[in-house]
């Protein structure tokens, strides 16, 4: 794989990430090969692929299942998939570049994180470490692996020699469970909403007796839930993490659930955390390189130093442990998906004036003179075009939409009027 990744044109690698062994195989060969590659939702439509491939000249477009038109030739996938279309114009990415992680993908017109070679072995590393992860723990791949969280359950089990068994099961399937019990399965990666799913599944963990362990980011789990599977197994994992820090930035130990309840834990091996003007501020070797808009930015270097704002606000206790509290950003996790509050705006603007906020776990749609049967197909209309369960949208009728004195939208009286 590493030798056909080499003889592609300068450039990176767009790859639709599936969970499945050409998709990985892929993956690893890039690596191997020190060419960058952008680890794309593979279902990405053929013009928010087509913006993409606009912008950033990859060097091939692999495993996708909306391939754009476009003037380049087209050979073989190295992997033996799909056609490769070929991209590449010379540019030549920083040669400490290595993944490519969307931001907000289901919008379609993402910025890319940029990740070196060291924060994505660093980050690995330290996740490893910190989940106590050894060559005999087995995990299924739960989240899709164009998923920070997802791709660093691949990482930090790869590094440490355990068994990631590649499924696109899902909880829902009876054969994903199968699966899991016939490998022996030690662990389960799981966001929010996967953990109110599993608990409408009524999920036993005395059923599953080779599972040992949970893990759980992507946003704020309910303390009631923390504490109902953390009775399922004998370690439950709280965690904190960003995209632009790799994946993950804080783990709350098991042991420390009880006494550090609402916490997200301390920092991960290598890292520090401070609060800053109320903000959280993350400092280590995971954290990106910087964005990317277009294929100019890719041959920069280090933008950031090791230190990423999060965008996050929050506090530290006296013991080094991690609350937070709300964001500074508009950005929202919808059912453990990322997505530009903006971006979702922009996309709605043909449907007259609407203005976008956030709770947990759901984003409030507020639409200018639309009645029940037009948010309700707006609902519809978000949940097929971002790719999210129509439940995570709530669209809302509203006569006029408030705005301040400078004429931009009220969102703090909106989200009072929540």
């Amino acid at each position: 794989m590493a030798e056909g990744i080499a003889g592609l044109p300068p450039g990176p690698v767009f790859r639709g990430m599936r969970n499945d062994l050409a998709s990985v195989l892929c993956y690893l060969g890039a690596w191997e090969a020190r060419r960058p590659i952008a680890l794309l939702d593979p279902n990405l439509s053929a013009e928010a692929l087509a913006e993409l491939t606009r912008r950033f000249r990859p060097a091939a477009l692999l495993g996708f299942t909306h391939v754009p038109d476009g003037p380049p030739p087209s050979r073989g996938d190295p992997a033996g998939g799909p056609l490769a279309s070929l991209w590449g114009d010379g540019l030549r990415p920083h040669p400490d570049l290595a993944v490519l992680l969307a931001t907000s993908g289901s919008t379609g017109s993402p910025k890319l994180v940029r990740l070196s070679r060291q924060a994505v072995l660093a980050n690995a590393v330290s996740i490893a470490s910190a989940l106590a992860i050894g060559p005999g723990e087995i995990a299924p791949t739960t989240l899709p692996l164009y998923y920070s969280y997802g791709l660093s359950v691949l990482n930090s089990h790869l590094v440490a020699g355990a068994t990631v068994v590649l499924t696109e099961n899902t909880f829902m399937m009876r054969s994903f469970w199968r699966l899991l019990d016939a490998h022996r399965c030690t662990s389960m990666a799981a966001v929010p909403y996967q953990y109110q799913m599993l608990r409408r599944l009524r999920f036993n963990g005395a059923e599953h007796p080779a599972l040992t362990a949970l893990t759980q980011a992507g946003g704020r789990l309910a303390p009631e839930l923390v504490k109902e599977f953390a009775g399922q197994v004998d370690r439950f994992y709280v965690m904190y993490g960003q995209t632009e820090a790799t994946a993950r930035i804080a783990v709350l130990p098991p042991e420390r659930l009880a006494d550090k309840a609402g916490s997200v834990g301390r920092a991960v091996p290598g890292g520090r955390l401070s609060i800053e003007d109320g903000e959280v501020v993350y400092r280590g070797p995971n954290v990106m390189m910087g964005y990317a808009e277009t294929a100019e930015d890719l041959a920069r270097g280090d933008d950031l130093g090791g230190v990423l704002r999060t965008g996050d606000l929050g506090w530290l206790d006296s013991d080094g442990f991690l609350t937070v509290t709300g964001r500074l950003k508009r950005i929202a996790k919808v059912y453990g998906v990322r997505v530009n509050m903006d971006d979702v705006e922009r996309l709605l603007r043909d449907s007259g004036p609407v203005a976008v906020t956030s709770g947990d776990d759901r984003l409030t749609v507020w639409a200018e003179g639309l009645d029940v049967s037009a948010c309700a197909a707006l609902a519809r209309r978000l949940a097929a075009e971002l790719r999210i369960h129509w439940g995570g949208f709530d669209v809302r009728g509203i006569d006029r939409l408030p705005l301040l004195a400078t004429g931009k939208v009220d969102y703090r009286a909106l989200e009072a009027g929540a």
